[in-house]
């Protein structure tokens, strides 16, 4: 004799599967499992409107995968397993399992991590009741660029810096109220055509339109080097990397901010990347036989108001 089946069963066993079938989902169940957020912060950490994550919530809670709660005029939501039923559980452990350590769950936890800690830092009683408004009532008086714009006086004056892959001219506008002698580097004529009008008013910058696996830099010409963003662009960043130390002096600093290896198979077609970012081993590879030495590779706080992968910075020393 057969066992008559629960069509209610049958059809929550059916909800609960196409919940589980999209990655939006999954990665938010795997957040709110670790910890209880708000619909802002979540759409931060996984760089998605407010109105995306909102109607993914709305099918998690009615198909009764996370609890919400009111605090103030917010809507928390959490992942509570041990409330779920037995069936609910251990599907929920297959589909985390096979999760594995894809780079965008990376990602996540760095911009997770970025998000609770300064939420902690705003719960403190710094600057009394103004804690927590402390960056948009500074970002009112003063703006968002002078820290930046100060701490570049920390360089040396006398300095001449290579910006290599200079784009518009962003970095090479900071760079060339501080030192010496700026050498803006782009292989695009509309590149360099924008970044001399942006410049026009500084007189220590030099243009060449160059690529940066053959620089019409002299050998041991500059102080320092910086290449943003245009490492994912080269077929062979090493070869960029071999004609940064020859034009660097003894001594010299080389400086390289690019994407953290990512999943965003997109940007080869979208943007002509040749690699989808680098973790720390890649960056070491360049610099294994090379003139430079000192090597560090650090990821750089996530902003979870920016879209894109998570970044890094290396640096290192010409022998």
């Amino acid at each position: 004799m057969t066992t008559a089946r629960d069509p209610a069963s049958s059809e929550r066993l059916l909800r609960w599967l196409n919940t589980l079938s999209d990655l939006v989902r999954l990665r938010l169940l795997r957040l709110l499992e670790a910890e209880e957020l708000s619909v802002g912060e979540m759409a931060g950490i996984l760089q998605l409107p407010q109105s995306t994550v909102s109607r993914h919530l709305k099918l998690l809670f009615e198909s009764d995968w996370v609890a919400k709660r009111t605090e103030g005029t917010a809507s928390l939501y959490r992942m509570d397993v041990q409330s779920l039923g037995p069936t609910a559980r251990q599907l929920w452990s297959v589909a985390r399992g096979q999760l594995g350590g894809e780079p965008v769950l990376e990602e996540d936890d760095r911009r997770m991590s970025h998000v609770i800690g300064q939420r902690t830092t705003d719960s403190k009683a710094f600057f009394g009741r103004i804690g927590s408004e402390w960056d948009r009532l500074r970002n009112e008086l003063f703006g968002t660029t002078f820290t930046t714009a100060a701490l570049l006086s920390l360089l040396d004056t006398t300095w001449v810096v290579a910006d290599l892959g200079c784009g518009t001219g962003t970095t090479a506008e900071y760079l060339a109220h501080v030192v010496r002698k700026v050498i803006a580097v782009d292989r695009e004529p509309a590149m360099l055509e924008a970044a001399r009008k942006r410049l026009a008013a500084f007189d220590n910058v030099e243009f060449r339109q160059d690529e940066l696996t053959a620089l019409s830099i002299d050998d041991d010409a500059v102080d320092a080097a910086v290449a943003l963003l245009v490492m994912v662009c080269l077929p062979q960043p090493s070869e960029a990397l071999g004609e940064i130390a020859r034009v660097l002096r003894p001594g010299g600093v080389a400086m390289i901010i690019d994407m953290v290896a990512h999943g965003r198979e997109s940007y080869s077609h979208t943007m002509g990347h040749c690699h989808l970012g680098f973790d720390e081993e890649a960056v070491m590879a360049w610099v294994k036989g090379s003139a430079l030495t000192d090597l560090t590779y650090r990821k750089l706080r996530p902003d979870t108001s920016a879209k894109g992968p998570a970044l890094f910075v290396a640096t290192m020393k010409k022998r």
